[in-house]
Order: C-alpha cells, then sequence, then structure tokens
C-alpha cells in the first residue's frame, strides 16, 4: 500500500484535489485514434462511497475505469489517488489499493472456487493474511464456501459474478472498481448483486465506483451518480437530483447538446 495520504488544500485553480477525496480524475482525455473516448472528463470519489456512472452505449462509461487502471490511451489530465497522481504502471495498481473486476466476470473455468480467490492475493506474501482474507470473503459470499472446491465452470452466471467481485475484495482494496456488474443476469440475480455490492460498502466500509446500465437498481444504492454522454459528464450529483430531472431522458434520447452540463 501506498503511504498514508498527505493533507492537501489545493487551489480549485491548478487541478486541485482536496483530501476528502480517496480517488478523483481531473480533465480526462482518452483518445482511440480518431475516436474520442473520453473529453476532459473530471469526477470525484469520497472515502466509504458508493458512486455510480451510467449513460447510453458509448458514452464512455467503461473508459473512466480503464483509464484509472491504465488500460486506456489517456493523452490528457490527471488521476489522482490520496491527493497523488496515480502513475504505477498497470499491474502495480493493485498494490495501491485498487481492485479491478472487468465486465463480463473473466473467472478461470479451469480452476476451482477457492484457486481463482486466491489469485486476487497473489501480491500478499504474508500466509496468515491471505487466510484471513479467504475466510473473510467466504464469509461474505457463503455460496463460495459451500462450492469452494467445484470448479468455476459448474457455476451459473450469477454465481460466478459473485466469484469475481469476492476475487476483487481478496486483494484488500480501498477502491473496487466494478464495471457493469449485473449484465446479462436474470432480474432475481441483479437484485442479489446489488444487495451484495451495497453490504460490501456499508458494512466493509469499501470505497466504490461502479458503471451499471441498471439505473433504478444503481440508484437504489449509489451515494452519488455521474451520467455520461458522449465521453462528457453531463450531470452529477445524488441519486435524486438525478431522478428529479431530466437527464437521463435526454442523454438516452440524444436531447443533450455536446458541452451542456
Amino acid at each position: 500500500m501506498v503511504a498514508t495520504h498527505q493533507d492537501t488544500d489545493v487551489d480549485a485553480e491548478n487541478g486541485a484535489q482536496t483530501d476528502e477525496n480517496l480517488l478523483e480524475l481531473i480533465d480526462i482525455s482518452v483518445h482511440y485514434g480518431a475516436v474520442i473516448g473520453l473529453d476532459k472528463v473530471s469526477l470525484a470519489v469520497n472515502r466509504g462511497e458508493l458512486v455510480a456512472v451510467m449513460g447510453p452505449n458509448g458514452a464512455g462509461k467503461s473508459t473512466v475505469l480503464k483509464a484509472i487502471m491504465g488500460l486506456a490511451p489517456v493523452v490528457g489530465g490527471t488521476v489522482y489517488l490520496r491527493g497523488d497522481p496515480l502513475d504505477v504502471a498497470t499491474h502495480e495498481i493493485v498494490k495501491q489499493g485498487i481492485s479491478f473486476v472487468p465486465q463480463g466476470r473473466r473467472v478461470f473455468t479451469h480452476l476451482t472456487i477457492e484457486e481463482n480467490l486466491r489469485l486476487g492475493c497473489l501480491h500478499v506474501d504474508n500466509r496468515d493474511e491471505q487466510e484471513r482474507r479467504l475466510e473473510s470473503t467466504l464469509d461474505l459470499f457463503p455460496i463460495l464456501r459451500d462450492k469452494r472446491r467445484d470448479y468455476a465452470s459448474a457455476m451459473s452466471g450469477g454465481q460466478q459474478q459473485m466469484l469475481a467481485i469476492g476475487r476483487g475484495l481478496m486483494a484488500g482494496p480501498d477502491i473496487l472498481l466494478l464495471d457493469e456488474p449485473t449484465l446479462g443476469l436474470a432480474p432475481i440475480i441483479v437484485t442479489e448483486v446489488f444487495e451484495k455490492v451495497s453490504e460490501i460498502s456499508q458494512v466493509l466500509r469499501t470505497t466504490i465506483l461502479v458503471v451499471e446500465h441498471n439505473i433504478k437498481g444503481i440508484l437504489d444504492i449509489a451515494d452519488r451518480a455521474y451520467v455520461l454522454n458522449n465521453g462528457r459528464v453531463a450531470h452529477d450529483g445524488t441519486p435524486q437530483t438525478v431522478q428529479e430531472t431530466d437527464i437521463l431522458t435526454d442523454v438516452f434520447l440524444g436531447r443533450v447538446a455536446d458541452g451542456e452540463s
């Protein structure tokens, strides 16, 4: 883990980050050749928050997470973690306290559930700490404990999603990044996933930044939300302010003009 966050009282004019923000993106731009993925996007996540990122297909939602993880071609702006620029290599980011659960679950089906989970803390040298994390994760996901010796290939889609999230938690993250955790799941499983994400936020106090297409479900559990449109932030606020405006209708129907926020 990096050193504890130093108190900062930086001038907002200079791309400021205050000490309440655990993670902050300032004017992040991502270009895929001639295609603009993100255009000067700024957002912040405070310690302990569950923050949602939503918007129509192609809005840049998943690109936000990839930019944080160094998996997208960032051409401008800075990602800050605990007040310092996050400038380490992608494979070192987990050691900084950020864990990424990508879209599509991506579990190793030829490995057992327990073997999949252990992959989440390979960077931890202390064997006792590895075991502590494993037991804590199995306590959080009883279904994984029951099936810990089964191969991941035998799991349902919902169970594989729980496994993917559990593997992310094995890293012991300060920040958990979730990319479309309910995509392709049956409605009853979607509810279970949202309940588990809320539990991770409220009980473990893990800071969560989640990209999600299920607007109602995520707004029910989020503290704040960002709405993206054409690679820009069209709105940010509480779930209540999102629901009280027409911003979601406008972005999904293409009624938000470029540059409008």
